[in-house]
């Protein structure tokens, strides 16, 4: 069953290559959605596909890559949309 979250992260999220990180854990996992980062400093997005590859997606952004510091998590389900084609980095 396909479903969707949106997600925040903070920490050390902007300027170490995270975004596209995000996006190629998206993509491995043949999920679909979007990654930006905000002005506060964050970096939020939303991802979707099924329940169990969204739980390996949460596990491996909390984890980040090797440059970036992931302080919090904020993650909120939503019904799946079916409106990506990929998982982009937006700006």
């Amino acid at each position: 069953m396909e479903t969707g979250l949106e997600f925040r992260v903070t920490g050390r999220v902007q300027g170490v290559g995270f975004r596209a990180f995000v996006q190629k854990v998206g993509q491995q996992l043949g999920l679909t959605g979007w990654v930006r980062n905000n002005s506060d400093g964050s970096v939020s997005g939303v991802a979707e596909g099924s329940q169990g590859l969204l739980v390996e997606f949460i596990k491996q952004v909390k984890t980040g890559n090797r440059w970036s510091s992931v302080k919090g998590l904020e993650e909120q389900p939503q019904r799946y949309s079916g409106d990506f084609q990929t998982f982009e980095i937006r700006y």
